[in-house]
């Protein structure tokens, strides 16, 4: 597995993290942990040593899993969570609904019982990376990031990063705490970290870490317009996996499988492959729960792009409008972009 750099001061980790959060909420009924168990250890042996998690993720039996699964490898690995959005304390009465629905909260008192959470449940004595999981507009970015530049003084964080935030406020946080990254949704089908957070992070040399770098499964061209999605998945509500918007959007998942064909390749190798050529520091995590769709993605890393190859996907692509939002309005407002 190729490796690159999470910032200029940042640790070096797999080009081709993983996203865990599917293992234990948002995309239907959870998998059995003790199942996924094999799976993240199986993932470390592909090559994988970024794994990504949050406290809200369940809320909490993500990093649970996480703390079980990576304990006996935690040296070889480094692993990413999140705090910032109203969880209860655990044990209580989990939120109702997606865990968006939960409301942010980055005071900085949450910002350190949050943190002692996360160190009990992923069984570790430091997190590698803690990301604000959404901007709170109550909370100053001075204080957040003050705050975790104390955690990390105090040995309980090694960096930390943003995530769904725009230019001005990664860059005040920046000059407080330096960011080793931000976190934020980049695909073929969602790119407007183009405009002005990739410059920005360029030129304050901070990697940008993409979610749903495979747009949630549909650009692996394993979804269509019949696909049965369960009633407690996530992508129910989002615009974007309407029945009409898939149906919609379907040229664009086959002009990527004709140029994922001539290479060779899937068109979720393809499609991670581009995403890894936009930058040196440029680290996708896709999320999978079974080991072999792990196998498929981290050998994009070995799939090399040349400028025809580039060109010739840009210009597949090129004249085949998205159909739907990626989020709907109220869940869009809780991004900082």
């Amino acid at each position: 597995m190729q490796t690159r750099r999470l910032g200029r001061t940042g640790p070096t980790v797999s080009a081709i993290g993983l996203g865990c959060m599917g293992m234990s909420a948002s995309y239907g009924p959870p998998p059995d942990p003790a199942t996924m168990v094999p799976v993240l250890q199986g993932a470390v042996d592909l090559g994988v040593t970024l794994f990504d998690t949050a406290e809200v993720y369940g809320p909490w039996t993500n990093e649970h899993l996480l703390g079980q699964a990576l304990a006996p490898v935690r040296d070889r690995v480094v692993i990413a969570t999140k705090f910032g959005f109203a969880v209860p304390p655990e044990g209580s009465e989990p939120p109702t609904g997606t865990s968006r629905a939960a409301g942010v909260d980055s005071r900085p008192d949450s910002i350190r019982r949050a943190v002692d959470g996360s160190l009990r449940r992923l069984r570790t004595d430091r997190i590698d990376l803690l990301y604000q999981h959404r901007v709170d507009p109550s909370v100053p970015i001075e204080d957040v990031a003050g705050t975790v530049g104390d955690l990390i003084a105090a040995g309980k964080v090694l960096h930390w990063g943003l995530s769904e935030a725009g230019p001005a406020t990664i860059a005040r946080a920046h000059a407080v705490t330096p960011l080793a990254a931000v976190q934020s949704e980049y695909s073929l089908w969602t790119r407007g970290v183009e405009t002005d957070v990739l410059p920005t992070l360029d030129r304050l040399g901070i990697a940008l870490v993409p979610f749903s770098p495979l747009g949630r499964g549909y650009l692996t061209g394993g979804m269509d317009a019949t696909t049965d999605l369960a009633a407690n998945d996530l992508r129910r509500q989002l615009p974007r996996f309407t029945p009409e918007a898939r149906a919609a959007n379907a040229p664009l998942v086959a002009a990527l499988t004709s140029v994922a064909a001539r290479l060779g390749a899937t068109p979720a190798q393809a499609a991670l492959a581009w995403v890894l050529s936009r930058g040196p520091m440029i680290v996708p995590i896709p999320g999978s729960t079974r080991l072999p769709r792990i196998a498929e993605n981290t050998a994009a890393a070995d799939l090399s792009l040349s400028q025809a190859d580039l060109e010739a996907i840009e210009t597949a692509l090129a004249g085949l409008p998205v159909t739907g939002d990626r989020y709907p309005e109220a869940m869009e407002r809780q991004t900082g972009l």
